[in-house]
Parts: C-alpha cells; sequence; structure tokens
C-alpha cells in the first residue's frame, strides 16, 4: 500500500492477510445475508405482476411468511462453505500481486485494479460452486414453501448437492461462471481500487494512518457501494443464468439431425416429413419483468449463456435500463455495508494478529 509521497507502508506477512481476510469477510457475509437474499428474490422472481418490489417490503414479506433461518437466511451455509476459503484465497493473491506490481514501478491505481482482478479469479473456483447453491436454495425459501413457487424443492444443502449433480450433472455447479467473474472480477477490480484511493485521502486528512473507526468503515463502504452499483446490471445477468431451468430447443435439434441426414444421402426430409417430438416445458420460467418498467409479455426469456453481451442486450430489449438495475437497491445497501464490515474487521484483526503474533520488520515487508 503507497501513500501519494510514494512512502511505503509497512506490510504484514501474507498468512496474516489471508486470516484476517478469511474472517472479515465471512463475517460481513453472514450480516448482510439476509439482504442478499431479497435481492435474489427480485432478480429471479418469476411470477407477474412480481411480488418481491421494494426493500423494505420484500424484507418484511419473506420474513413474515418464511421467517428468518429458511426465509431470510436460506443458503447460509454454502454461503459460508464458499466465503471463508474464497476470502483467504482473494487477500492472499491481492497481496501478493499488489505488492510485486508496486515494486516494480506500476502505476498504484493499475495495481490496485489488476490486483482485484486476479484475486477474484483465483477464489472463484471455490465461491462460484457456493453461489450456485446458495442462489437456489435463497430462492426457493424453506422446503416445500407454500408462499413463492420458484421451482426448487431441496431439504438443504448436501440435498440440493446430490440432486443438482444427479439430474443436471457435475457442471451445473458451475452454472453461470462466465458471468459470475463478468460480474466479480471488475466488481472486486473496482471496490479495491476505490477503497485504497479513498484510504488514501482519508490519510491526508487526517495526517495519519490512524483514520479512526467512522473513516475506515466510511471507506470501505464507499468503495464496496460505488462498485456494486456500477457493476449491478452484470449480477442481474449472473442471477438468472444461475436460476434459470433451460428449455430443451427440440425443434432446433431436429432441424440439425434433417440437415445431416440430407447431406449424408438420405432422403430428403422435405419428402419424408418426420412428426416433431413435443417440446419440453421449462419447469420453473423466470421472467425478466422489471418493477420499475413496463410489464413484459408473461412467460420466460432465457438467456445465453455463452454470451453476457447478449444477455444485457435482451434485458435492455425486453425491460429497458430499469431491467439492468433490478435489485439495485439492496445490491447497494448490501455491497456497502458488507464492504464496510469486511475491510474495517480486516485492518482491525491485523492490528491483533501484529500483538499476538509479532514478526520482524523484514518478514514484514515480504
Amino acid at each position: 500500500m503507497t501513500f501519494d509521497n510514494g512512502e511505503v507502508e509497512g506490510r504484514p506477512p501474507y498468512i496474516h492477510s489471508m486470516i484476517a481476510g478469511g474472517l472479515g469477510g465471512t463475517t460481513g457475509d453472514m450480516l448482510m445475508h439476509s439482504l442478499d437474499t431479497v435481492k435474489t428474490r427480485q432478480q429471479g422472481d418469476p411470477h407477474i405482476p412480481p411480488k418481491y418490489t421494494s426493500l423494505a417490503s420484500s424484507y418484511y414479506t419473506i420474513w413474515r411468511q418464511e421467517g428468518v433461518v429458511r426465509g431470510l437466511y436460506g443458503g447460509w451455509l454454502p454461503a459460508m462453505m464458499g466465503s471463508f476459503p474464497g476470502t483467504i484465497l482473494f487477500f492472499g493473491t491481492y497481496e501478493w500481486s499488489k505488492r510485486h506490481m508496486l515494486d516494480y514501478g506500476i502505476q498504484p491505481h493499475v495495481s490496485y485494479l489488476t490486483a482485484g482482478f486476479l484475486g477474484d479469479l483465483a477464489a472463484s473456483i471455490v465461491y462460484v460452486p457456493s453461489e450456485v447453491l446458495k442462489t437456489r436454495l435463497q430462492l426457493q425459501g424453506r422446503y416445500n414453501n407454500p408462499h413463492f413457487k420458484s421451482g426448487y424443492n431441496y431439504r438443504g444443502t448436501w440435498d440440493a448437492v446430490k440432486t443438482i449433480v444427479r439430474t443436471e450433472g457435475f457442471s451445473e455447479l458451475f452454472s453461470g461462471y462466465k458471468a459470475t467473474l463478468y460480474r466479480d472480477l471488475p466488481f472486486s477490480a473496482l471496490q479495491f481500487m476505490f477503497y485504497e484511493q479513498f484510504q488514501s485521502w482519508a490519510r491526508e486528512y487526517k495526517k495519519s494512518r490512524d483514520i479512526g473507526v467512522r473513516l475506515e468503515l466510511l471507506t470501505g463502504a464507499a468503495g464496496g457501494g460505488l462498485a456494486g452499483v456500477i457493476t449491478c446490471p452484470l449480477d442481474v445477468v449472473k442471477t438468472r443464468l444461475q436460476t434459470q431451468i433451460d428449455p430443451v430447443p427440440a425443434l432446433a435439434k431436429t432441424k440439425d439431425r434433417l440437415a445431416t441426414e440430407t447431406m449424408s444421402g438420405l432422403k430428403d426430409p422435405s419428402k419424408q416429413p418426420q412428426p416433431l417430438p413435443p417440446p419440453i416445458r421449462q419447469k420453473r420460467p423466470i421472467s425478466t419483468s422489471s418493477p420499475s418498467t413496463h410489464t413484459p409479455r408473461p412467460g420466460a426469456i432465457p438467456l445465453d449463456e455463452d454470451s453476457i453481451l447478449k444477455g444485457l442486450k435482451l434485458i435492455y430489449k425486453t425491460e429497458g435500463v430499469g431491467g439492468w438495475f433490478r435489485g439495485v437497491g439492496p445490491r447497494f445497501v448490501w455491497t456497502s455495508i458488507q464492504s464496510g464490515c469486511m475491510l474495517f474487521l480486516y485492518q482491525r484483526i491485523l492490528r491483533k494478529l501484529e500483538v499476538w503474533l509479532p514478526v520482524e520488520r523484514s518478514d514484514m515487508s515480504a
């Protein structure tokens, strides 16, 4: 970490950064999990008109109808299982890459941005499967939920894992992997670039490295909240890709088969018409309706998992700009408070570790 005058701040050991990041990140995620559930319900609501609209009413409705543990905190176990190892990997990679880039003379903002990208990329192998499980359990709510029909009905986390692997294949645990990276890589990069800059301004303002509790919380919250709003359209695409159940394009597959037969010298399919199999319906069509724009036609509009840009265009075409920012309120609140808590605890735990596990100054700068 650097200051504008080029002074290099004392660097804690990597193991300290990883422990502090893991504890801080997991605590922040657990504190804000209920708001993340509201955001997921808003973005993945298949009902027309949507059942969940404003933040306050959605929060109250889920709490009153489904309770806390299986309602607002549905999916907390996979969230925690992905958060702790994921943030450990993130902070270890972030600190290592950031320090090396700064030491090589790379501009600080570029270093922070790139380090955020690399850190999130390293953590993605852990948190993407947990995101799939967490998102589906959040959307489902409690088992046999009479208040919200999501199309999923898992008894718990392990039942969800077994059911997904058995019925959809192991690769489904990485559903929306590309979309998740498209969302989280720029989010983490922007979050830590903003955070490092806000920290620098706060230290200049206070004329000290110790900026106090209020500014510690404010700089972390501002960095996370600003990054969360900017990347909200990517979060909408990610959520829908991970919760939609794609229909089987039976007509397209039949056409491909007939074209292959024609090229192979078989009878002309136009002269030999064959009955088409009945199309398979989606078990749970995910509506792309938006409470802030016009009401689209009923029915599902599945997104193309091969193209994030196509997903953004489709949402814009059917819903307008409001569709890109569906759930932006809960996302802003969640990313602000989660980021503020995580980075505040990260700094505090680092200071405690310096006292509990003191190291030589030469080791700290490694």
